[in-house]
């Protein structure tokens, strides 16, 4: 009865939002010696965002109507000559939201007359490029301050998008991400403060996605001891900060209809996992049998629970890195801005581990069979919600 009232609570959110953020803008800024004053922008934008956001705001309906043809279609030809035939527009939309500015002056931007489209994360995106020509540099100001506002909350087509930035200008190589909260950096800031905004990032990340908290929820109720959570989330950790850093890298990239599912099915199998060893043990399901040959003081069901765990982790790595979006060659300074994102990431798992298992365990010394009611509901739930999302991810794809 009361798994079934989670389940129902839980049901309200809806399997879009449930992981993810909304869009992502993907912005390469660099310059270079020889001309200091003109700074190089390459920016991705989701292209049927794209179309809808400027043919609205700058009246173009025939930029949406043609373009969003070419996209229903899958023709990416299309999609290019659509794009190139209203750079005026496009030109009008992402000037009046990205800029760049030097010494407390605008640069003045152009968009350039050629435009790509391929795909990123299973969603085509338009690739632009924009030359903003900046006035003399100067070294009581030193620096260029990168401002988005690209796709704002106001124009209610999506919220709380992401601009992620790497740069390599004025000799300063590193990244940064944009949103609502924070809509400008400088070339100029600290390591300090650009790690925060990753971390941040990070923190904000599993907040928002109920999806890996009902994972790390499903975990920790199904956990025995608090060596087994130790355990289970140090397992969960290591896995999805492998394939969290290769997929962000570039060097894996499966498709985001693989990913979420797989997701979804993971939440259901840990839940389950703790379902059967109630029904099958009743009370003695929180029981830890260590023989002699126990290691690290984990049984059988331990260790392969620690197995599915790891491997489920792994998976949502992949969950973490498409959020994030970054798909860049190799460098130690993007290296260690996703390592700060996994951080985030890691501080709010600890958070809530330390707010759901002490209780539980609490109950479970003081009212054990009250424990294994609670713990039982709490799965309960989870797991429907695992195989509703589960179900509605697959029927998406």
């Amino acid at each position: 009865m009361v798994g079934a009232a989670v389940a129902g609570v839980l049901a309200t959110a809806s399997p879009a939002s449930a992981h993810g953020f909304s869009s992502v803008v993907y912005a390469h800024v660099t310059s270079s010696e020889a001309e200091p004053e003109t700074v190089h922008a390459e920016l991705g934008l989701e292209y049927d965002l794209m179309l809808v956001s400027v043919g609205t705001s700058e009246h173009d309906d025939p930029f949406y109507r043609q373009g969003q043809a070419a996209w229903d279609d899958g023709d990416f030809p299309r999609m290019v000559q659509v794009a190139e035939a209203h750079t005026d527009s496009l030109s009008d939309y992402v000037l009046d939201r990205f800029s760049v500015s030097s010494a407390g002056r605008s640069c003045h931007g152009e968009l350039e007359k050629t435009i790509t489209v391929d795909m990123q994360d299973e969603v085509p995106y338009a690739e632009v490029a924009v030359d903003f020509t900046c006035p003399q540099p100067d070294r009581t100001q030193p620096g260029h301050v990168v401002t988005s506002s690209l796709f704002p909350d106001r124009e209610s087509f999506v919220t709380d998008t992401k601009t992620i930035v790497t740069y390599d200008v004025d000799g300063k190589q590193g990244s940064a991400t944009l949103d609502a909260s924070q809509r400008s950096f400088s070339t100029e800031q600290s390591a300090g403060a650009r790690f925060w905004e990753f971390f941040r990032l990070g923190a904000e990340h599993l907040l928002t996605g109920i999806d890996h908290i009902l994972f790390l929820v499903a975990l920790i109720a199904g956990s025995r001891r608090l060596r087994e959570v130790v355990f289970t989330a140090s397992a969960f950790t290591v896995a999805h900060s492998i394939t969290f850093i290769l997929a962000a890298l570039g060097v894996v990239s499966p498709p985001a209809i693989v990913v979420e599912p797989l997701i979804a099915l993971s939440i259901a199998a840990v839940a389950g996992w703790y379902l059967w060893r109630l029904w099958r043990r009743r009370s003695k399901a929180d029981e830890l049998v260590v023989g002699d040959h126990g290691r690290f003081s984990l049984d059988r069901a331990g260790w392969s629970r620690l197995a599915v765990v790891f491997g489920f982790g792994l998976i949502h790595g992949l969950g973490f890195a498409g959020a994030l979006g970054i798909h860049e060659a190799f460098s130690w300074q993007l290296l260690v801005s996703l390592l700060v994102f996994n951080v985030g990431i890691e501080a709010v798992q600890l958070a809530i581990i330390v707010i759901v298992f002490p209780p539980l365990a609490l109950l479970r010394r003081k009212a054990h069979r009250a424990s294994l009611w609670v713990t039982g509901a709490v799965t309960a739930g989870v797991f429907v919600m695992g195989m509703i999302w589960f179900v509605q991810r697959l029927a998406a794809g």
